[in-house]
C-alpha cells in the first residue's frame, strides 16, 4: 500500500526525540513549505509524560533553542546552573575535599548551562513542529529502500512514504542503522545510569556537585523549586551494575537511605519524588554516518558516557550541524539524499563525536578507580587546574559548544 503523494523533497526523520524534532523544526523554519517533513515516532500515539528525566542544556544548546523559539516557552521551567562543584572521595569518608569548581559566564548575562526537565522540553518541541506543520506519524518507520531515485520507508502500519532522504534518530540501537549494514564500534560499561528527583529541604543556590566515588560519578543537578520539601535536584548516579540488586532492591526507605549516603547533608533532609531508574551505560559510534540516503542522528550515530552530561548537547549539535548541511544545500537545488551531503555531514561531526567520545571514556575509566596512586594524581591535577582561570574559561566554553566555530543554530543564528 503507498502513503498520500509526498513532495519530490520529502525528508522523513525517524524518531521523535529531541535531536529529531530540533532538526524538523529547523528545517521547516529555514526552509518553509518548500520541503516536506515527516518525523515517525510511536511515543506520539502516547498520552501522558514519560520517565521525568532531566537534562543539562549548555549555553550554544540554548541558543539553537532560542533561535528555533522553543526556549521562552520552557524558560520558566528552566534552572541556571550558577556553579559546579567537583570532589574526590568515598562514600563513607566525613568530608568531601572540593578540588575543583566552574561557574560563572560565557557572556555578560548568558549562564554556562540551564538544567531542565525532559517531558516539558520534549512536548514544547512537539508543539512547536505541529504548528509550523510538520507531520507527526504516530508510527515507527520499520524499513527503509533506498534508489537512485529516492527512498521508501515503510511504516509499521504498511503505508509507504516515498522521500529523497530519511534521517535515522532511533536510539542507540537503531534498527535503520542495523539494516543498511553499518557498523558500530562500542563497549558496555560495567555500570548502570541511576536517574532521579530529590526533594530537599535547603536552597541548592543553583549549585551542580559532582561527587567521584569509586564506582562511578554521584551528580546532583539543581531544578526549578518545587516538591515536597521546597526544593529539588535531580540525580544522575553512576554505580557498578553487580551492586545494583543491593542497592536498589529493598523498599522506598532503603533506598532512600542509600541515596543519602551519596548525596551528603548540604542540602538537608531529602524525599525521593519519583522511583529511581536504572539504564545500562555504553560508548559506541556508527562506523558511518550515514549509507545512500540514509543519515544518522543523536543516539543512532553515537552514545556517550553521562559523566560529563554532555549526550543532548552533542546530539543537538549533530542536528544543528545537519540542518544547516541540508538547508545550503536544499537552497542550491542540490539533492537532500546526495553522497557530497552525506560527506559534508560526516565531515562536520565526526571528530566531535569521537573526542568527547574519547573524552568521557577517559574520565571515567580516571575516576572509577579507588587505587590511591590514581586518586593522588588526579587531585593534584584537578587542583592545579583550578588555579588556572583561563584553562577553565577554556573548559567552560567547551562545555557550554561554544569553543571553535559551532554551527549556526548554536551562535544564535538563523539558518
Amino acid at each position: 500500500m503507498v502513503g498520500r503523494t509526498r513532495p519530490a523533497r520529502e525528508i522523513i526523520v525517524a524518531g521523535g526525540g529531541l535531536p529529531g524534532l530540533s532538526l524538523a523544526l529547523a528545517l521547516r523554519q529555514a526552509l518553509g513549505e518548500a520541503v516536506g517533513l515527516t518525523v515517525c515516532d510511536p511515543a506520539f500515539a502516547r498520552s501522558g509524560p514519560g520517565p521525568n528525566r532531566a537534562y543539562a542544556v549548555a549555553a550554544g544548546a540554548r541558543r539553537m533553542l532560542g533561535r528555533l523559539g522553543v526556549w521562552e516557552t520552557v524558560a520558566p521551567r528552566a534552572q541556571v546552573i550558577r556553579e559546579m562543584v567537583i570532589t574526590d572521595s568515598r562514600v563513607a569518608d566525613p568530608v568531601r575535599p572540593v578540588f575543583l569548581t566552574f561557574g560563572g559566564e560565557v557572556e555578560a548575562g548568558e549562564p554556562f548551562a540551564h538544567m531542565i526537565e525532559g517531558p516539558g522540553l520534549l512536548d514544547a518541541l512537539r508543539h512547536a513542529c505541529a504548528a509550523a506543520g510538520v507531520a507527526l506519524e504516530p508510527v515507527p518507520v520499520s524499513s527503509a529502500r533506498a534508489d537512485a531515485a529516492g527512498i521508501t520507508a515503510t511504516l509499521a502500519d504498511g503505508r509507504a512514504l516515498r522521500a529523497a532522504l530519511v534521517v535515522a534518530a532511533d536510539g542507540a540501537r537503531s534498527r535503520l542503522r542495523e539494516a543498511a549494514g553499518i557498523g558500530w564500534v562500542g563497549w558496555s560499561y560495567p555500570q548502570s545510569g541511576v536517574v532521579a528527583t530529590v526533594a530537599h529541604e535547603r536552597d541548592h543556590e543553583g549549585r551542580a556537585y559532582e561527587h567521584f566515588l569509586p564506582s562511578g560519578p554521584f551528580a546532583t543537578l539543581p531544578l526549578v523549586p518545587g516538591g515536597s520539601l521546597g526544593h529539588r535536584s535531580s540525580i544522575v548516579w553512576t554505580e557498578r551494575r553487580a551492586d545494583l540488586p543491593a542497592l536498589l532492591g529493598g523498599g522506598p526507605d532503603e533506598v532512600l537511605r542509600e541515596v543519602e549516603r551519596r548525596f551528603g547533608p548540604v542540602l538537608g533532609r531529602l524525599a525521593l519524588e519519583d522511583a529511581p531508574h536504572a539504564h545500562p551505560l555504553a560508548f559506541g559510534i556508527a562506523r558511518r554516518f550515514g549509507a545512500p540516503r540514509l543519515l544518522l542522528l543523536g543516539d543512532a550515530a553515537h552514545v556517550v558516557h553521562p559523566i560529563a552530561g554532555q549526550g543532548l548537547n552533542l546530539g543537538l549539535r549533530s542536528a544543528a550541524a545537519l540542518a544547516e548541511i541540508l538547508a545550503d544545500a536544499l537552497r542550491l537545488g542540490l539533492d537532500p539524499g546526495s553522497p557530497d551531503v552525506r560527506e559534508d555531514y560526516e565531515r562536520a561531526r565526526r571528530f566531535d563525536a569521537l573526542a568527547m567520545g574519547a573524552a568521557t571514556d577517559g574520565l571515567n575509566r580516571l575516576f572509577s578507580t579507588d587505587a590511591l596512586p590514581v586518586r593522588l594524581a588526579r587531585d593534584v591535577g584537578l587542583g592545579l587546574v583550578d588555579r588556572l582561570p583561563g584553562l577553565k574559561r577554556l573548559f567552560v566554553r567547551e562545555a557550554a559548544g561554544l569553543r571553535g566555530t559551532p554551527p549556526r543554530l548554536m551562535r544564535g543564528e538563523a539558518l
